[in-house]
């Protein structure tokens, strides 16, 4: 259970970073750096997350399963 809360947070901060990303480029007009700190931050917690996953997978947490079956 708290596998799947640990994932949904860090995809509620991807979603958050990139709204933000998109909000601040259209906002600033490149006049900041304010996007490209809001678009690092994404790829880093998406970095994280795909890290996580495999770490639950390796450990026994997460257990994947096929389509199928």
């Amino acid at each position: 259970m708290i596998s799947t809360v640990v994932i949904l947070v860090c995809f509620a901060a991807i979603v958050y970073n990139l709204g933000a990303g998109l909000y601040y480029m259209m906002t600033d007009k490149g006049g900041s750096d304010r996007t490209v700190k809001a678009l690092t931050r994404r790829i880093a917690l998406s970095v994280l997350l795909i890290l996580l996953v495999i770490l639950g997978i390796w450990t026994g947490i997460i257990r994947p399963h096929g389509v199928g079956g």
